[in-house]
C-alpha cells in the first residue's frame, strides 16, 4: 500500500489499470477509505480498471483508514481537495477525470472550483447535500459516528475542534452541496454526470439542482441500482460518459 507524505498529512492510495487518469473516492461519508470499495454500489477500482489507470485513496483521517493528518478547521472542503490534488501532484499527473461517490459529490466540485484546468470531467454518484427538512443529517452523523472513534486513536484532538470542523463542513453554507455555492456550479464549464439518489444524506432535489444548474451537466435515470440490467447500462453511460470526454490527444 504505497503512501504519499505532504508536510503532516499523510495519504494511504492505490492504482490500478492503465490509460487516462480517474480519481475515483468511494462513500462513507468521512469514513471514505479504500476499503469501502467492496461493498460500493459499483466498485470503480475493478470496473473500470481496463480502460482507465484508476487511483484511489483513504481520505485524511478515515477511520479504519490509514491516511493522517490536522484536522482542518478553518478550511475543511479545501483541505480534501488539496490533499487530492496533491496526491495527483505526487504520482505526476496534470488533467484526470474524477468520480465522487457520497461526500465525492462536494469533493468533486470543490476540486473544480480549485482547479478547473485539472478535472477534466466528474462523475457525480449519489451526491451528498443538504435536506432542509433534516438541517444536521451530516453534523450528527459526523459527531455521533465519525468523531468517537478517531477522538479515541488522537489524543492531541478536543470534541471542539472537531465540532468546529463539522460547523465548517455543514453549516456554514447550509445549502445545496455544502462546498460550493450555486452561483459556482452555474459557472461551471466542467462536463459532469450526475447519478441520483434519495436518501437521507443523499437527496435526490440536490442531485436534481446540480444537473439543472451545470451547463455541462448530463443525468442518469433514477433509479438505477435495480434492476441488475439497469444497473449494468447505468455503468456503460458512465464508461461512455467518461470515455467521451478524453482530451484528443489521451483518445488515440
Amino acid at each position: 500500500m504505497p503512501f504519499y507524505d505532504k508536510g503532516d498529512v499523510r495519504i494511504r492510495y492505490e492504482e490500478a489499470g492503465s490509460g487516462f487518469p480517474l480519481l475515483v473516492t468511494p462513500g462513507g461519508g468521512l469514513n471514505s477509505r479504500v476499503s469501502n470499495w467492496p461493498t460500493a454500489v459499483i466498485n470503480a477500482m475493478e470496473e473500470f480498471k481496463n480502460d482507465f489507470h484508476c487511483i484511489t485513496m483513504d481520505q485524511r483521517n478515515a477511520n479504519s483508514g490509514e491516511s493522517s493528518g490536522p484536522i482542518p478547521v478553518d478550511d475543511p472542503w479545501g483541505a480534501f481537495a488539496d490533499d487530492q490534488l496533491g496526491l495527483m501532484d505526487h504520482l505526476g499527473i496534470r488533467e484526470f477525470f474524477f468520480m465522487g461517490y457520497c461526500i465525492g459529490g462536494p469533493f468533486a466540485l470543490k476540486l473544480i472550483e480549485r482547479a478547473p484546468e485539472r478535472v477534466v470531467a466528474a462523475v457525480l454518484c449519489q451526491p451528498v447535500g443538504h435536506r432542509p427538512e433534516l438541517p444536521d443529517h451530516m453534523y450528527n452523523g459526523g459527531r455521533n459516528n465519525w468523531a468517537p472513534a478517531l477522538l479515541a486513536q488522537r489524543p492531541d484532538l478536543t470534541m471542539e475542534t472537531i465540532e468546529a470542523y463539522l460547523h465548517n463542513l455543514f453549516r456554514v453554507q447550509p445549502d445545496f452541496v455544502y462546498s460550493v455555492s450555486r452561483d459556482f456550479v452555474r459557472s461551471c464549464q466542467t462536463p459532469m454526470l450526475v447519478m441520483p439518489d434519495d436518501t437521507p444524506g443523499h437527496p435526490y432535489q440536490v442531485s436534481m439542482d446540480i444537473a439543472a444548474l451545470a451547463p455541462k451537466a448530463e443525468v442518469t435515470v433514477y433509479p438505477w441500482k435495480e434492476p441488475k440490467d439497469l444497473w449494468v447500462k447505468t455503468v456503460h453511460q458512465v464508461r461512455d460518459f467518461l470515455k467521451a470526454h478524453l482530451p484528443v490527444a489521451a483518445a488515440h
